[in-house]
């Protein structure tokens, strides 16, 4: 079983910042490209950011120059820095992993997601 755990979401004014961590646990043999969707009421989900293994970024250009995606391959855990936040940024965000677990079987696991509430 593999788990993925988002935390760091929150209230904060618009301006300000947040950091959301996401851990993956389990039966897991290797993981690959990481990200960071989200989801606002109405809307449908969207890619925020993701990173490969290697280290390779994306970013949506709604965040660029904002947000900053990183991983801790030691820890399993990816990162999402958001800086000069806005209301626009409110949206339960989701964490996303491509793992391949020890018996050989390979997919993509979601967090169950954590709130980001960006006052004006």
């Amino acid at each position: 079983q593999v788990q993925l755990v988002e935390s760091g979401g929150g209230l904060v004014q618009a301006g300000g910042s947040l950091r959301l961590s996401c851990a993956a646990s389990g039966n897991m043999f290797s993981i690959g490209a990481m990200g960071w969707y989200r989801q606002a009421p109405g809307n449908q989900r969207e890619l925020v950011a993701r990173i490969t293994s290697g280290g390779i970024t994306n970013y949506a250009d709604s965040v660029k120059g904002r947000f900053t995606i990183s991983r801790d391959n030691a820890k399993n855990t990816v990162y999402l820095q958001m800086n000069s936040l806005k209301p626009e940024d409110t949206a339960v965000y989701y964490c996303n992993s491509a793992i391949t677990t020890r018996n050989g079987y390979g997919m993509t696991y979601w967090g169950k997601g954590t709130l980001v509430t960006v006052s004006s």
